[in-house]
């Protein structure tokens, strides 16, 4: 496999922050900053991301990377707008949005990374352009697509009951 010190803790603090944020979305429907999952998604989040900024498999500074800084931005957004405006309010939708969008694309690197790696000595796909890879990611899409409009959905509820 061919992990620097740097690579294998990145993917041991990034394969923490996927599942956390797994067991958000089961519990709360969206990644939940109010609880300890939503929290160790963010953290988690935020040091994969800077992490994979000192790791380059074919040099120099390339589309991962700037997936590494688009995700921080959202993540860093999503926390502002949670500590910032308190209660369920419109907020809540861009808050729901800008860390399931996080998610999706924090899979994009990790499923190019996991398919061209393993199993080790025959991988599942050759390199990024392997067609396993473009539907795996499709699908992924689908579900973020599909998953943010139950969460729209959701919130708006939330919100009208609140509201009322």
């Amino acid at each position: 496999m061919g992990l620097s010190n740097l690579g294998i803790f990145h993917t041991v603090i990034g394969i923490v922050a996927i599942i956390t944020a797994i067991i958000s979305f089961l519990r709360y429907g969206k990644i939940n900053l109010a609880h300890i999952s939503g929290k160790i998604y963010f953290y988690g989040t935020s040091i994969t991301s800077l992490t994979a900024l000192g790791i380059s498999k074919h040099g120099g500074f390339n589309p991962g990377h700037v997936f590494s800084i688009f995700i921080v931005f959202l993540i860093l957004v999503s926390f502002y707008l949670y500590s910032q405006k308190k209660g369920n309010n419109i907020s809540r939708f861009f808050e729901n949005f800008c860390l399931s969008f996080s998610f999706f694309l924090s899979l994009v690197p990790t499923v190019n990374e996991t398919f061209t790696r393993i199993p080790v000595g025959h991988p599942w796909a050759k390199d990024i352009t392997d067609p396993l890879i473009g539907k795996t990611l499709l699908t992924l899409l689908i579900v973020f697509v599909v998953g943010s409009i139950y969460q729209f959905i959701k919130q708006r509820k939330i919100n009208k009951s609140v509201n009322k």
